[in-house]
């Protein structure tokens, strides 16, 4: 692993509709880090993902990702190392094209598949699905895969091209307990293999609500609180109990087990909770 930042974020701020919907964001993250944006809704969270996948262009402040500074980079050209995860986002893959070409696409950074692919492509989509658990449903059409499944075949088709920067809005929204640790462990997976064989992982970012769906390889936190940075650091340090309470509205208690955080409410103050605005 590197030491220079993939990320190098300083007085970073976004201004749309007459407001600030970040301000003043302060980040690094190294190359080949596993990180997280954290906080609850309306935080700015998704907002920053797309800065950070070189989508937007931030109103203030200087950025630079992958060593491309905003203003003096080719961004687009940027972008062809950086890959942005969003399964709930305005865009699905070609529900007719199979899980393995549903991966295919993803060299071409197409949603359909309308090029011609190598056998060797083809084999390096087939090694990914089974790198993502998904050696049974290679030939599946993607329209029969379950919600985790397609998240893993979206990440798997992802990485196929080894993007430096791989950003996941939200991967885990809606899945059940299964899928939800399933995608958890292929995240994980990247840096277990990447420790066995050398390799540099590329860098992620996890973007989301809770920090249960944090993989224990996550070593750098941004905690977001109406568009501005609460704090940032490893999570030891950012994900405190007094410090979360304050950020969700609702005293909470943090356990840490086998490398993964959890939080819990005491069901004591409900009542409470119930009589607050959301």
């Amino acid at each position: 692993m590197t030491h220079e930042p993939a990320i190098e974020l300083k007085g970073v701020g976004m201004w749309r509709g007459g407001r600030w919907i970040l301000s003043g964001i302060n980040w690094s993250v190294e190359s080949g880090a596993c990180a997280a944006v954290l906080g609850p809704n309306g935080s700015g969270k998704s907002t920053l993902a797309r800065v950070l996948a070189c989508h937007m262009w931030p109103t203030a402040g200087e950025s630079v990702v992958l060593g491309a500074k905003f203003g003096e980079a080719n961004l687009p050209e940027v972008r062809h190392d950086i890959r942005l995860v969003q399964p709930a986002g305005p865009y699905d893959i070609d529900p007719a094209l199979t899980a393995k070409e549903a991966v295919l696409t993803g060299f071409f950074g197409t949603i359909g598949l309308y090029d011609a692919v190598t056998g060797p492509m083809q084999a390096e989509a087939v090694q990914l699905l089974e790198q993502v658990g998904l050696h049974e449903v290679v030939d599946h059409p993607y329209s029969t895969l379950s919600s985790g499944e397609r998240v893993r075949s979206l990440i798997a088709r992802a990485i196929v091209r080894r993007p430096k920067l791989l950003i996941l809005d939200e991967p885990t929204a809606g899945l059940d307990l299964l899928a939800r640790e399933q995608v958890l462990a292929t995240v994980q997976g990247l840096f277990d293999r990447a420790a066995r064989t050398g390799e540099t992982p590329p860098t992620v970012v996890m973007i989301t609500h809770h920090v249960e769906e944090l993989p224990p390889a996550t070593s750098h936190v941004l905690l977001l609180q109406e568009g501005r940075a609460v704090v940032e650091g490893p999570p030891r340090d950012v994900l405190t109990g007094p410090r979360l309470s304050r950020v969700y509205g609702c005293p909470v208690e943090v356990t840490r087990n086998n490398g993964r955080y959890y939080l819990q409410v005491h069901p004591g103050g409900w009542e409470q909770l119930l009589a607050r605005r959301g």
